[in-house]
C-alpha cells in the first residue's frame, strides 16, 4: 500500500502538507487574477469595431444607451467572482439586457461551479445556455450569441480534462505577456484607466482587482481583498471628516490600591481624590450626580501615563501627582513628570521635573512649615534619588542618592522643613536639608539612618506618620507600631551629616497579624493603622493604646490606604481596588469597585444600562452604568475572556480561557449550562440577533454553532465552522441570523451559511451586500479605514459599531479609545483620539442606546464609561495630551 495513509505519518506531517498546498493553491490563485486583468486589457483595447462580435440581423442598443468599452459586445459586463480563498478571484463577462457596466448581480452560483445551465457539447461549450462556456476559473470568458456558430469561442476545448492545466498555464503566460508589452497604454491615455469604475475616477483602485469592485489593504505583507458594496458607487461619496460625535468621560470604575501607595486624600471641598490608570479622579460621595451609588466624578486627565502617587497641598486644593515613565508607539521611553495642578478648576499649574527622573516617581510630599512651598520627589531610579524642588518656579534645590532599596514613603516634618524622613525597604533614613539660599542645585541633604538596636529590623517600613509632639511612628512588615523620638546627637554615632538631633526607637507596640499598610493621624490626634494580612482598622490612643477596631470583609482586600473624612467618617483603599467609606463602629459599604487584573470580556445589555465585565482576575461583574455601581459578581474559578447577553437578556455567555464556557442567569447568578469545547481558549462568543443560535470563537481554529432555546438556558451542538487557518478573533451576526462574518489571528475575512449547515461561503463577493447585526469584526469592507499604515495587525484590538450605524469605536494597542465616522472605509480615516487608560484598550462596546461608550483597560484593569455627545453636544471636552502618535497622525484629533 501506499504510505501517504500508513500509521507512520503523524498529525504534524500532515498539518505540513496541508500548508504546502495550501500556499500552492494561493500562487496559482494569484496567477489567475493576474491573468484574468491581463484579458480584460486585451480585449478592451482592440479596435474592432463593436458590431464585429454581433450578428448581422441583432440590433443594437437602443439611441441614447451608454457606449460598451472598446472591443466588448454592448450586452456584456465584466464582474469579479470569488473562488476559494478570498484572495483569488476570476473575472466573468457575461450578458445584460441593460447598459454596459459593473455587475451587482451575483457573478457565480454559489459554491463556484463553472458548469453552464444548459448541455455541453462536445467541445465543452453549451448547445442551449446563453451563458459563456465553461472552462477554468481566472480567465476571461466572453458571451457570444447563440447564433454566431463561425466565431471561435474562448475558453472552449475538446481536449480531455487532463490537459486543461497545461492549456490554462499557456494562457496565463500569454496573458501576463500582454499585460507587460502594453502596460505603457494607459499613459497615453492621459492616465485615465480603462476599467474605470460607475464611481469615476475618485474610486480607489487595489493591485490585480477591478476597480469599483474591491480595496485591499495589507497586514505585515499578507493582502487582504474587501469587496466594495454594491450600493457604493464611488469610495469619494463615503462620509469623510471626524464624526460630529464627540466623548466625554462619564465615570471611571476601579482603583489602583493593588500595588500602589499615597493614593487617597480628601480635599478641602470634601472631595475625594484618588488615582487609577492616567486619571486622577476626583470623588463626592453622596453628591452630585449618579443616584445611588455614589456621588458624582471629576477627572484631572493632564497625565500621559500611569499616575503612580499624589501629594495634595496643605491648602486642600492644589494637588501634586507623578507618573510613571512607560513607552511610546515606538518603543521608545516617554520621561516621568511631576504635575501640579488645581482641583478645582482642573487646570495644571506647574511641570516639575521633566528628563530629572528615571523609569517614574515613586513617592513625593509637600512641605507644611512654610504652607508648601517645596515639594519632595522620589524617582524609581536605581539609585532613588531624593530631589527638592520649588514648587512656584519649578527648579531644583538640592538631589542626592539615597539608596538602592525601594523607597515606599516619603515626608517633610510639618514643624520644620528642612527634616525629611524616607521609608522603604529595610530602612529608615531622616535627611536634613540645607536650601543653599535659594539658589537652584544649590541645596544640600545629608542622612541619618535609622538605628534599630535591640528591636528586629523588618524587611519593610511602608508607612510612618508625624505626631503633634514631633515623635514619628512606622508601621512595619513585622506588624509592630514603633516610636521614633529625638534625641542628641552622639559624636561616635557614625552616619553622615551634622545634624543636631537624631532620632532613636523609643516604644514598639504589635499591632496587626502580617503587614501594616497604612497610618493616619485623625485630628482629635489619635491614630489610625491598617493591617495586611489581619484586614484589621485599628483607633490607637496617646501610648498607643488600642480604642477600637474593625475587620475590612474578605473580599474586599487588605487595607491600602486611609483617609479621613467630614466628622468620624472614614474612607479606606484596598488591595482589591475597592473604595470604602463608613466608621469603626458602623462598619464599611463600597463606594468605588473595580477589578484586580487584565480585563478582556465586556458586553452590553440589551436594553438597559448595564454591562458585564471579566477578566483575569477570574471575576464576573454585572454593573449598572446609571448608579455607577456593582450589581452582582461572582468568582469564575477561571480566567473569563469574552460574554455576551442573550437578546432576552435573560441569560449571559460566558468564555473561559480552558475552552469551556458557562452560561449564567442574570437574576438568580446560577450557572444554566457548562459545556467545554476543545481545550484551548475561548475569544468570543456571541448570540445571534433573534436568540436561536450562539457562535463560539476558539483559538483552535473553530467556531461552535449551539442551537439556542427561546429563554436561552438550554443549548444543543448545531455544528462546526471549519476553515480558518488560525484562531478566531472577533466574529458578527447578520441581520437574519442566518450567516456569520468571522476574523482571525492570520487576518482572514471568512463567511459562513450557518442555517444551511455551517458551510463556508466561498464566493465572498456574494456577501459583500448582505447587512450585519453587529460589527465587530476588526477586518472588513466598512471598517478598514480605522487602520494605521505598516500597522503589523496587532494595533487594533476591539471595534464596535454604534447602534443606529453612524459611528465606530475602536480601542488600539497604545492606550488610546478612537471614534470614526461609520462607515469608514477610506484610507487613513480622520479620528476623535481620547487617553486615560494606561495599558493597552482590550475593548469598547456601545450600551443599548448609544448613549453611553464602554472601555477596558487591559492590564490598568480599568473601566471607562463615556458619555456620547451629538454634534450639538453640551460643552468641550477637557482636553488631554497624546500619550502616543494617533492611529493616523496627519488625521486624527486628541480630545
Amino acid at each position: 500500500m501506499d504510505g501517504a495513509g500508513g500509521p507512520g505519518e503523524g498529525p504534524a506531517q500532515e498539518a505540513l502538507q496541508s500548508l504546502s498546498r495550501r500556499l500552492q493553491v494561493q500562487e496559482k490563485e494569484m496567477e489567475l487574477v493576474k491573468a484574468a486583468l491581463a484579458e480584460a486589457l486585451r480585449l478592451l483595447r482592440l479596435q474592432a469595431p463593436p458590431t464585429s462580435l454581433q450578428d448581422p440581423g441583432t440590433l443594437g442598443p437602443p439611441r441614447g444607451s451608454p457606449a460598451a468599452p472598446p472591443g466588448l459586445p454592448p450586452t456584456c459586463s465584466p464582474s469579479l467572482v470569488s473562488r476559494g480563498t478570498q484572495t483569488e478571484a476570476e473575472v466573468e463577462v457575461e450578458p445584460s439586457p441593460g447598459p454596459p457596466g459593473l455587475s451587482n448581480g451575483p457573478p457565480a452560483p454559489p459554491g463556484g461551479s463553472e458548469e453552464p445551465s444548459g448541455t455541453q457539447s462536445e467541445g465543452g461549450g453549451s448547445s442551449s445556455s446563453g451563458t459563456g462556456s465553461p472552462g477554468p476559473p481566472g480567465i476571461l470568458r466572453l458571451a457570444q450569441p447563440p447564433q454566431r456558430t463561425d466565431t471561435p469561442r474562448r475558453n472552449s476545448s475538446s481536449s480531455s480534462p487532463s490537459e486543461r492545466p497545461r492549456q490554462k498555464l499557456s494562457r496565463k503566460a500569454a496573458s501576463s505577456a500582454n499585460l507587460l508589452l502594453r502596460s505603457g497604454s494607459t499613459e497615453s491615455r492621459g492616465g485615465k484607466d480603462p476599467l474605470s469604475s460607475p464611481g469615476g475616477p475618485g474610486s480607489r483602485r487595489s493591485n490585480y482587482n477591478l476597480e469599483g469592485i474591491s480595496v485591499k489593504m495589507f497586514l505585515r505583507g499578507r493582502p487582504i481583498t474587501m469587496y466594495i458594496p454594491s450600493g457604493i458607487r464611488s469610495l469619494e461619496e463615503l462620509p469623510s471628516g471626524p464624526p460630529p460625535e464627540t466623548l466625554s468621560l462619564d465615570w471611571v470604575y476601579g482603583y489602583r490600591g493593588r500595588d500602589s501607595r499615597s493614593n487617597l486624600f480628601v480635599l478641602r471641598s470634601g472631595e475625594v481624590v484618588y488615582f487609577i490608570a492616567c486619571v486622577v479622579v476626583l470623588y463626592r460621595p453622596g453628591g452630585g450626580p449618579g443616584g445611588p451609588g455614589g456621588g458624582g466624578q471629576r477627572h484631572y486627565r493632564g497625565h500621559t501615563d500611569c499616575v503612580r502617587c499624589l501629594a495634595v497641598h496643605p491648602d486642600g486644593v492644589r494637588v501634586a501627582s507623578g507618573q510613571t515613565a512607560g513607552v511610546d508607539k515606538d518603543g521608545k521611553p516617554l520621561q516621568p513628570v511631576v504635575h501640579v495642578w488645581d482641583s478645582e478648576t482642573l487646570l495644571k499649574l506647574q511641570e516639575i521635573g521633566l528628563g530629572a527622573f528615571e523609569r517614574g516617581v515613586g513617592a513625593l510630599a509637600f512641605s507644611v512649615a512654610d504652607q508648601g512651598a517645596f515639594l519632595c520627589v522620589v524617582d524609581d531610579s536605581n539609585e532613588h534619588m531624593l530631589s527638592v524642588w520649588d514648587c512656584s518656579r519649578g527648579t531644583k534645590l538640592a538631589e542626592i542618592k539615597s539608596t538602592n532599596d525601594s523607597v515606599l514613603a516619603v515626608g517633610f516634618n510639618p514643624r520644620d522643613s528642612s527634616s525629611i524622613v524616607t521609608s522603604g525597604k529595610s530602612h529608615v533614613h531622616f535627611w536634613n536639608w540645607n536650601g543653599g539660599t535659594g539658589i537652584p542645585g544649590n541645596g544640600t541633604l545629608t542622612r541619618k539612618q535609622g538605628v534599630f538596636g535591640k528591636y528586629k529590623k523588618p524587611k519593610f517600613i511602608p508607612c510612618f506618620v508625624f505626631l503633634p509632639d514631633g515623635d514619628i511612628l512606622t508601621g512595619d512588615s513585622e506588624g509592630n507600631i514603633l516610636t521614633w523620638g529625638r534625641s542628641l546627637s552622639d559624636s561616635r554615632t557614625p552616619g553622615r551629616g551634622g545634624a543636631k538631633e537624631t532620632y532613636g526607637i523609643v516604644a514598639q507596640a504589635h499591632a496587626h497579624e502580617g503587614s501594616i499598610f497604612a497610618l493616619c493621624l485623625r485630628r482629635d490626634g489619635t491614630v489610625l493603622s491598617g493591617g495586611g494580612r489581619d484586614r484589621r482598622l485599628a483607633q490607637w490612643g496617646p501610648g498607643l493604646v488600642a480604642l477600637q477596631e474593625a475587620e475590612i470583609p474578605e473580599h474586599f482586600g487588605a487595607v491600602r490606604a486611609i483617609a479621613e473624612g467630614p466628622g468620624s467618617e472614614l474612607l479606606v483603599g484596598t488591595t482589591k481596588n475597592a473604595l470604602l467609606r463608613g466608621d469603626l463602629a458602623q462598619g464599611f459599604s463600597p463606594v468605588i469597585q473595580g477589578h484586580t487584573d487584565e480585563l478582556w470580556g465586556l458586553c452590553t445589555h440589551p436594553f438597559q444600562n448595564r454591562f458585564l465585565t471579566c477578566g483575569h482576575d477570574r471575576q464576573l461583574c454585572l454593573w449598572d452604568g446609571e448608579g455607577h455601581a456593582l450589581a452582582w459578581s461572582i468568582d469564575l474559578k477561571e480566567t473569563g475572556l469574552c460574554a455576551d447577553f442573550h437578546p432576552s437578556g435573560a441569560v449571559v455567555a460566558v468564555g473561559l480561557n480552558t475552552g469551556r464556557w458557562l452560561v449564567l442567569d442574570t437574576e438568580t447568578r446560577e450557572i444554566v449550562s457548562d459545556i467545554t469545547d476543545g481545550n484551548e481558549q475561548l475569544s468570543v462568543v456571541r448570540y445571534s440577533p433573534d436568540g436561536l443560535y450562539l457562535a463560539i470563537g476558539s483559538h483552535d481554529n473553530m467556531i461552535y454553532i449551539y442551537s439556542v432555546s427561546s429563554d436561552g438556558a438550554k443549548s444543543s451542538r448545531f455544528g462546526r465552522c471549519v476553515g480558518h487557518s488560525s484562531f478566531i478573533t472577533h466574529l458578527d451576526w447578520s441581520k437574519d441570523g442566518n450567516f456569520i462574518m468571522s476574523n482571525s489571528g492570520d487576518y482572514e475575512i471568512l463567511y459562513w451559511d450557518v442555517a444551511g449547515g455551517c458551510k463556508l461561503l466561498r464566493n465572498r463577493y456574494e456577501s459583500r451586500d448582505r447587512e450585519w447585526a453587529t460589527y465587530t469584526c476588526v477586518l472588513g469592507f466598512h471598517v478598514y479605514g480605522v487602520w494605521p499604515d505598516g500597522s503589523d495587525g496587532t494595533d487594533i484590538n476591539s471595534l464596535c459599531r454604534s447602534h443606529n450605524e453612524r459611528i465606530v469605536a475602536v480601542a488600539d494597542d497604545f492606550c488610546k479609545v478612537h471614534l470614526f465616522q461609520y462607515p469608514c472605509a477610506r484610507a487613513k480615516a480622520p479620528s476623535l483620539v481620547y487617553g486615560g487608560h494606561g495599558s493597552h484598550v482590550t475593548s469598547v462596546r456601545f450600551t443599548h442606546d448609544d448613549s453611553h461608550l464602554i472601555s477596558l483597560g487591559g492590564k490598568d484593569a480599568s473601566i471607562f464609561q463615556w458619555r456620547v455627545l451629538g454634534a450639538g453636544g453640551t460643552g468641550p471636552v477637557p482636553t488631554t495630551p497624546s500619550r502616543t502618535p494617533s492611529l493616523s497622525p496627519a488625521s486624527s484629533l486628541d480630545v
